[in-house]
């Protein structure tokens, strides 16, 4: 199995280098039919999320990201550690325009593996339902 840098997803997904884009496609094509597999990171997702987002960049939105990346999350031949909380931080990060990607994906840690609170002094954690924090 191979493993996909944050680069692939951005050329991609920003087309701003069509050779690339399109033989990024076509991996993306053998993922979804399950012709080929791979996996990345929360790391790596965390970084396309920053750099769409990157206003010197690409200057997009919270849900243009969401609609973005979770095609590419649901891929049958993408394998991850954890789809769901890859998914749940997706929708938290559209969702809370105060959360930061990697607070979102603390927060679908949190709540896919039923933790009792997350330990942390920001307060953009209180604003999720259902999510208790808990200062040391």
């Amino acid at each position: 199995m191979r493993f996909i840098d944050a680069n692939l997803f951005l050329r991609y997904l920003t087309r701003d280098d069509p050779r690339k884009a399109e033989r990024v496609a076509a991996l993306l094509h053998r993922l979804r039919n399950g012709e080929e597999e791979a996996t990345t990171s929360e790391a790596i997702i965390a970084e396309v999320v920053y750099t769409l987002m990157s206003k010197n960049l690409y200057a997009l939105d919270r849900q243009q990201v969401h609609d973005l990346l979770q095609p590419i999350i649901e891929l049958k031949g993408l394998r991850l550690s954890d789809r769901g909380v890859f998914l749940r931080a997706l929708s938290l990060f559209a969702a809370h325009r105060t959360l930061s990607f990697p607070d979102a994906l603390a927060a679908a840690h949190v709540e896919t593996r039923g933790y009792d609170a997350v330990l942390s002094f920001d307060r953009d954690f209180d604003r999720i339902p259902g999510i208790r924090r808990d200062e040391p």
